[in-house]
């Protein structure tokens, strides 16, 4: 089954559930697992979206760097006439632009277009169908596709209140486990030292699932080099203000990259997306103000909410998860919804009660706070 446009409806998961039926001669032709099985519907994108104050898919409120617009002008020339062949293949400046920053030479690092693309790949290079692909309940959820359109199985362990995965094997024998950290859509991120003790409790790929590290205290970049298993993954979609330019990359052991690189797109980076990623990640100065002005207004949010009796989980991304007083997650969505602020509500039972909301401008969340008051 298909689910809806995610520009069609809008965004609450519980508003997004309908589906169209296949007609049987179209479902004879496709994958049984294809054709039954729900895709993944992103955020929300509304079409007046000037119109609105928009908290519900973590983008960042604020322009990329003066530069990557300087250099995307540049690739295109007066004429235009680069954009009449191919870009590089390899990405070779973006992966020598990344080494240079993370510290890692760059035949251990691989370009994509967004981080999902990497993820996609690394089942599809590690997971055959039937085989164990692993992660964190809650977290993001477009694993599970990911998995179900390989054919693999998808394993999900819950969360203790205190954080930690529950019920997870002495040894994971599992092909890939997904760990989310900071964890989407909670907002904490996992402690250095247990996801080394994951790392040498999983027989498979331990995928770590940076998307907002840039925001986080810490990350662990260092566990590439310790644990050969280990791949860390990245997004420029947040803290870089790229997500229109859908730009992502992976680090881990240089077979592991080479084995991404026989399966990936030839040509999966356009010319404009390769320009603003050297740039974007050159203009170190530009993309570190940007997050600290995030962070900030994270703290401060955090600290509102909390003083009129929401409980907010500590968060290290550019988002927190909030609980009015009467848990009532629909509730305050629809309030919001009805004054043009979008935020996220999840459909899962164990997340209906609270509501992910992205870190605006400090004059965005002043306004949505304002309205979460007046809504009561």
């Amino acid at each position: 089954m298909f689910a809806l446009s995610d520009d069609a409806i809008p965004d609450s998961d519980l508003n997004r559930s309908r589906k169209r039926g296949i007609p049987q001669n179209i479902m004879n032709l496709l994958r049984p697992n294809i054709a039954s099985m729900n895709g993944y519907v992103p955020g929300y994108q509304p079409p007046d979206i000037a119109a609105w104050i928009k908290l519900n898919t973590n983008e960042n409120p604020y322009p990329p760097s003066p530069k990557v617009v300087e250099a995307i002008l540049a690739e295109i020339g007066s004429d235009g006439a680069s954009l009449r062949t191919y870009p590089s293949a390899s990405s070779q400046k973006l992966r020598e632009a990344a080494g240079e920053l993370y510290g890692f030479d760059p035949s251990w690092i691989i370009m994509a277009n967004g981080s999902d693309e990497v993820l996609n790949n690394l089942i599809r290079a590690c997971a055959g169908e039937g085989q164990d692909v692993g992660y964190v309940h809650p977290s993001y959820s477009y694993y599970s596709t990911l998995a179900e359109i390989q054919g693999a199985a998808v394993c999900t362990y819950g969360l203790s209140d205190s954080f930690k995965i529950e019920a997870f094997p002495e040894y994971y024998h599992g092909k890939i486990f997904f760990l989310t950290t900071p964890n989407s859509p909670l907002g904490f991120a996992f402690p250095l030292e247990y996801i080394e003790e994951l790392a040498r409790n999983c027989g498979g790929l331990l995928v770590i699932d940076e998307a907002y590290a840039d925001f986080a205290d810490h990350n662990a970049l260092q566990l590439v080099k310790k644990y050969e298993n280990v791949v860390v993954t990245r997004t420029f979609s947040k803290s870089y203000a790229l997500a229109g330019m859908r730009l992502g990359l992976a680090i881990a052991r240089p077979e592991i990259i080479a084995a991404l690189d026989k399966i990936r797109d030839h040509y999966n980076l356009d010319r404009l997306a390769q320009a603003a990623c050297v740039a974007a990640l050159k203009d170190q100065s530009y993309f570190q103000e940007s997050c600290r002005r995030i962070i900030e207004t994270r703290e401060w949010f955090t600290r509102e909410l909390t003083a009129i009796g929401y409980g907010v989980i500590p968060s290290q991304a550019n988002f927190v998860f909030a609980s009015p007083p009467d848990r009532n997650g629909l509730r305050v969505y629809n309030g919001l919804y009805e004054r043009k602020i979008l935020v996220r509500l999840l459909s899962d039972p164990l997340l209906a009660h609270g509501l992910r909301i992205s870190i605006g401008t400090r004059e965005e969340m002043e306004t949505t706070l304002a309205t979460l008051k007046e809504i009561g």
